[in-house]
């Protein structure tokens, strides 16, 4: 089966939409599935996607989204795995895109597509047309953002790297996205692939943000305790500029643990970000390089899809 697109519910409306957008895809090349995880804590409203044979319904107890997806992706099927949310759709054709894609690209663990933001009323807002080739480490640690809706995951690496992380609220697709390019390479294409509805309004994204930036510097931490972390950002640090964002990654860690004395781990990213600065031969006299260093990293992909749709870029 080549994907399996799994999508955690809690029963709202648009979850018909959703599943549609997937049935309707017209891909005949091989099979695929649409599992759809109710953790609403009640019985979904009858609607006829429910007889499709290519549909299942398992359910989970109002768990959140982490553990609603890792249960979908322990039943799936497919080589790859494809979440999407209820309230987002898939637009007509990716299916057969991101087939060809993955002919084209077999050695990558991450496949994407560009994404249509949309309001909640369903109003435009921007393309997110993403630039990541191959090793792109340092860019997702930075802050750049492959949407789950926008990509297919290949199940292997996502249970390699163990899944979603239950203890993170609101910031786990990053932190997913972030250990799974640790070890594998990405690969993308221009077609715009999704619709993502953006916005606090209707969104069971977690609340309590002050809680859930913590909960994501410390899943950032652990990954850059990770063997081969350091190695594998100065190898997609490709530019001035990504090499000083593997030293500022580096002296930022080293601050993070320091307030939190944790002082060996701090003398370890300070030994590794200095060492990075000392190595940075070429780069150490350009602009960029201390940019990158000295600045907070604000998405290029944001960037230009502000500029391509003519509004004023929002940080």
């Amino acid at each position: 089966m080549f994907c399996s697109t799994i999508i955690p519910t809690v029963a709202r409306p648009v979850l018909s939409r959703a599943v549609q957008s997937v049935l309707d895809q017209g891909f005949e090349d091989e099979p695929f599935e649409v599992i759809v995880v109710n953790d609403s804590g009640q019985d979904l409203p009858p609607a006829p996607w429910q007889q499709d044979p290519r549909v299942r319904v398992i359910s989970t107890q109002r768990r959140e989204r982490s553990v609603a997806r890792n249960t979908g992706a322990a039943v799936a099927r497919g080589r790859y795995l494809h979440f999407l949310d209820d309230d987002d759709w898939l637009m007509p054709g990716a299916l057969q895109g991101f087939y060809a894609l993955s002919k084209a690209k077999p050695e990558a663990d991450w496949l994407y597509g560009s994404s249509q933001l949309v309001d909640r009323q369903g109003k435009a807002l921007i393309q997110l047309h993403h630039e990541l080739d191959g090793n792109c480490f340092v860019q997702v640690m930075a802050g750049e953002w492959l949407p789950l809706q926008s990509s297919l995951i290949k199940a292997s690496a996502f249970f390699a790297a163990g899944g979603f992380n239950p203890f993170i609220s609101s910031t786990e697709d990053v932190d997913l996205c972030r250990r799974i390019v640790l070890r594998g390479p990405v690969a993308g294409m221009r077609q715009v692939v999704a619709t993502i509805g953006m916005g606090e309004e209707g969104s069971t994204t977690n609340p309590y943000r002050a809680q859930s930036s913590e909960g994501s510097r410390r899943a950032r931490e652990a990954i850059l305790h990770e063997p081969g972390a350091w190695r594998r950002l100065r190898a997609s640090a490709k530019g001035a500029e990504w090499q000083g964002r593997v030293v500022r990654i580096y002296f930022t860690s080293c601050i993070w643990n320091l307030r939190h004395r944790f002082i060996f781990t701090a003398g370890s990213r300070f030994f590794a970000g200095f060492f990075s600065l000392l190595t940075a031969g070429r780069w150490f006299v350009s602009s960029g390089f201390w940019k990158g260093i000295t600045r907070s990293y604000t998405s290029h992909t944001f960037i230009k899809g502000f500029q391509e749709a003519g509004l004023p870029v929002q940080t």
